[in-house]
Parts: structure tokens; C-alpha cells; sequence
């Protein structure tokens, strides 16, 4: 019997940019860190970077829009990729001051689960969300680590 899940875990998001430079430079200051990777083309101007986000160092790609899939749209898609936020209200209003647009306002899910989402400057939407479940994890997952099998 086979008990390798399919969908093993979050490895990388893709958002796509015109402008690659003011893009990288965008999230380096959202952040709060450098990309820890980047690639240029035969010109010498950056068309790849990658940032490490988070407590499991989830991978958030900035790709030159000219190398998106023939059938990728230039507007919004229909899937939203939600990021654990402690401060909803501060992360909203954060963004909002660096130039994203509101795409979803705040959004009382339920007990412990709170969502949002905007629109980056280069038009791609970033999810974020409060969520407990996602807290519980961590500390069980770090507590499990600190036991002796």
C-alpha cells in the first residue's frame, strides 16, 4: 500500500512581472530580506528571483512575465495562495501603503480564520491570512521535534 501522499507540501509560487527589478526590490522591502537566488537573461537584466519565506522557507519565485506558459492570462487568476500573517490588520494596511490594491477585503472566516488579498504592483494576487490551524501545526510540529523517538 502506497502511503506517500500526493501533494506533499507548499515548494514554490510563481508571480510574474514586467518589470523585474522594481518587482524584486518590492518584495525584498515587504520582506524584509534579499532574494536569496537570482538569474539574468543573455542581456544582463534580471529575469529571475527567488525569495525563502517563512517558518518552513516556502519558496516565492518573481519570474519575468516574457517566460510565463502560451496559455497564462495577464489578468488575475482564480486561485488565491493564502500566507500566515499574525497581523492581518497591520499586513493589509502595510501593503496598502506600498502601492497593492485591495482585491478581497478583510474577511471573518470563522473562529480562528481570517482572510485578505491584494493586488501587487505588478499585478498579481497575494493572499494572506490569519489562521490558527496553521499556528497549532507549527507548535505541534516544533514540539514533535524536540521529543526523543
Amino acid at each position: 500500500m502506497n502511503t506517500t501522499q500526493t501533494l506533499r507540501g507548499f515548494a514554490t509560487i510563481s508571480y510574474w512581472a514586467e518589470d523585474m527589478e522594481a518587482a524584486s526590490k518590492w518584495y525584498a522591502e515587504l520582506l524584509g530580506i534579499a532574494p536569496y537566488f537570482e538569474r539574468s537573461g543573455p542581456d544582463g537584466k534580471l529575469v529571475y528571483a527567488e525569495f525563502r519565506v517563512g517558518d518552513y522557507q516556502h519558496e516565492l519565485g518573481l519570474i519575468n512575465r516574457k517566460y510565463a506558459p502560451p496559455q497564462a492570462t495577464a489578468g488575475l487568476g482564480g486561485s488565491i495562495m493564502y500566507w500566515h500573517v499574525d497581523d492581518i490588520d497591520a499586513t493589509v494596511s502595510r501593503l496598502k501603503a506600498m502601492g497593492a490594491a485591495e482585491y478581497e477585503p478583510i474577511q471573518h472566516r470563522g473562529e480562528g480564520f481570517i482572510t485578505a488579498s491584494v493586488i501587487d504592483p505588478f499585478g498579481n494576487v497575494l493572499g494572506i491570512m490569519y489562521n490558527q490551524h496553521y499556528l497549532d501545526m507549527l507548535n505541534f510540529m516544533k514540539g514533535d521535534r524536540n521529543h526523543d523517538h
